[in-house]
C-alpha cells in the first residue's frame, strides 16, 4: 500500500509555453515550482502521477542538520530557515516543528563518529549535545541493549511528508504556476544546443529553461538527451501504526526509527538497512558506486528484483524508445518487505513497552535515489542550455528539500546562489574529482 499523500487537483489546460517547466512533482519540483513563482515567473510542473507520491510521501519526514555531511550543511542550515517560514508565507500547515531529535546507541564506534561530528556542528553554529549512558537510558528504555551514549539535536526536527508536496505546489499555483498530473514528460526540445520546451503526453510546452527534478527516473530521463547522471535507486520499506502511546517526537536507535505524526501515529523503520538490486542501470554505473558499496556493505544487501526488468533502471527503459517508459507507470510503489516489516515491529515493541500493542496502518516500499558520493546534484547540465538538474538526494531531500527548490530557482534566473552550489555540481562525476563518499 503506498502511503496517502494530499490529493490536489490539476490544472487540465497545458500551457503553450512557460518561462520554466519542471519535471518531477516531489518536494524538490514543488519548492522549486513555489520559489520560481514568487519571483513572477511563469511556471508549469509536470508530473506523471499524482504530486508527492513517490518518495516524498514515503520518506520518515526528518528535518536534521545533526549529522549531515559537511558538504550539504549550507543547504540544510538554508532549509531548517526556509522551513520555519513556510507556514506563514503559504497560509497552510506543512507539519514543520522543531521538536529536536534523540539518538542512543550501544556502538562505541557510531559515538565517536557522533562526537566527531560535533566539529562541524561548531562549524555551522548547530545546537547539538552529546548525551552520556545514564542521560540516554533517561531517555529510552533499556530493554534490548545497554546504552552506552546518544545525542540530542535540540533544534532539529520533522514536517509531514504527506503534506509538504502537496502543500508547496498548491502554494505555487496561488502564485500563478500551473499543476499537470498524469502528464509525463517524454523528452526536450533542443534547438542549437539551448532547451526551446518540453514534449509531453498531452502535448508541447514552449520554455527556455526546464528542471528535471524527477527523483528515481532522473537518471534515465537524462539518457535519453545523452547526458550521463550516475545514480542508483535503493529499496526501503517502512510502514506507519494506528496512533499510539507518545514515546518521544523523532527518536534514533538501531533497531528502529520513529517519527510521531500529527495525528498521534508512528512512521517506523530501521536506519541503514537497504537493497540495492542489480539493474542495467547500476551495472552501468557500478564503478563510480563502488566506494559506496564497500563503505556500506554490511548495511546494504544485493538482490535481482522486478527492478531489473520494470521501472526507471531497467532494461525496457534504458533500451527503449519508446516514449510510454514514462508513463506506463504511474507510481513507482514497490512491496514492502514482510521480513522487515517483521524487524521492525518487533524492534519497536521490545524496545519501547509502551508500544507494545502497536497495531499496523500502512506498510510501503519506496527507491531512494542515491549518488555515488551521497551528496545531491543541483546543477546546470554541461552541453544543453537551459537545462537544469536536482536529484540524487540519498535519501535526505525531504529535509533539504525547500533549500534545494530555493537554490535552483536561483540557478535559473542566475542570481546570486545564497550556498556555494559547487559541491551539487552533475560535473564532479566527469571532472577527476575524487569520489568522497558523505554520511547517510
Amino acid at each position: 500500500m503506498s502511503p496517502r499523500a494530499k490529493k490536489i487537483p490539476s490544472d487540465e489546460v497545458l500551457p503553450r509555453s512557460a518561462d520554466v517547466v519542471i519535471i518531477g512533482g516531489g518536494i524538490v519540483g514543488a519548492a522549486t515550482a513555489y520559489y520560481l513563482a514568487r519571483r513572477g515567473l511563469s511556471v508549469a510542473l509536470l508530473e506523471k502521477g499524482y504530486v508527492g507520491c513517490e518518495q516524498s510521501s514515503r520518506n520518515w519526514g526528518w528535518c536534521r542538520q545533526q549529522n549531515r555531511d559537511a558538504r550539504e550543511m549550507p543547504l540544510s542550515v538554508l532549509s531548517m530557515k526556509l522551513w520555519d517560514g513556510l507556514a506563514d508565507e503559504i497560509g497552510q500547515d506543512l507539519g514543520f516543528r522543531r521538536t529536536g531529535l534523540l539518538y542512543a546507541s550501544d556502538d562505541d564506534k557510531q559515538l565517536a563518529d557522533w562526537e566527531k561530528w560535533q566539529e562541524t556542528a561548531r562549524l555551522f553554529d548547530v545546537e547539538t549535545r552529546m548525551l552520556s549512558a545514564r542521560e540516554a537510558a533517561q531517555t529510552f528504555p533499556e530493554t534490548k541493549r545497554k546504552w552506552r551514549g546518544g545525542i540530542h539535536a535540540a533544534r532539529d526536527g520533522k514536517a509531514e511528508p504527506a503534506l509538504a508536496a502537496p502543500v508547496l505546489a498548491e502554494a505555487a499555483r496561488a502564485l500563478g504556476a500551473t499543476i499537470h498530473q498524469q502528464c509525463a514528460a517524454h523528452g526536450l526540445d533542443v534547438t542549437n544546443g539551448m532547451v526551446s520546451g518540453v514534449h509531453t503526453e498531452k502535448g508541447f510546452i514552449a520554455a527556455n529553461a526546464v528542471l528535471c527534478a524527477a527523483g528515481a527516473w532522473a537518471s534515465v530521463f537524462c539518457h535519453t538527451m545523452g547526458v550521463r547522471f550516475p545514480q542508483a535507486s535503493v529499496r526501503q520499506t517502512a510502514l506507519r501504526s494506528r496512533p499510539a502511546p507518545n514515546v518521544g517526537e523523532v527518536l534514533y536507535t538501531p533497531d528502529c526509527a520513529l517519527t510521531r505524526r500529527l495525528d498521534g501515529s508512528y512512521t517506523m523503520t530501521i536506519s541503514g538497512k537497504a537493497t540495492l538490486e542489480v539493474t542495467p542501470q547500476s551495472l552501468r554505473y557500478a564503478k563510480p558506486f563502488m566506494p559506496m558499496f564497500i563503505k556500506r556493505l554490511r548495511a546494504v544487501q544485493v538482490g535481482v528484483g522486478k527492478s531489473f526488468f520494470v521501472g526507471p533502471e531497467s532494461v525496457s527503459s534504458w533500451w527503449s524508445s519508446k516514449d510510454n517508459r514514462f508513463s506506463d507507470i504511474r507510481v513507482l510503489d514497490p512491496d514492502p518487505d514482510p521480513k522487515f516489516i517483521a524487524a521492525i515491529l518487533a524492534n519497536v515493541r521490545a524496545s519501547f513497552p509502551a508500544l507494545a500493542d502497536i497495531e499496523v496502518d500502512e506498510a510501503w516500499g519506496a527507491y531512494v535515489d542515491s549518488t555515488p558520493d551521497a551528496v545531491p546534484v543541483i546543477s546546470p547540465v554541461d552541453g544543453i542550455g537551459g537545462y537544469y538538474l536536482a536529484a540524487g538526494c540519498s535519501g535526505h531531500g525531504f529535509g533539504v528539500g525547500p533549500g534545494i527548490g530555493f537554490l535552483a530557482a536561483e540557478l535559473i534566473v542566475n542570481d546570486k546562489p545564497s550556498v556555494d552550489p559547487y559541491p551539487y555540481r552533475l560535473s564532479r562525476w566527469s571532472d577527476g574529482s575524487k569520489i568522497e563518499v558523505g554520511a547517510l
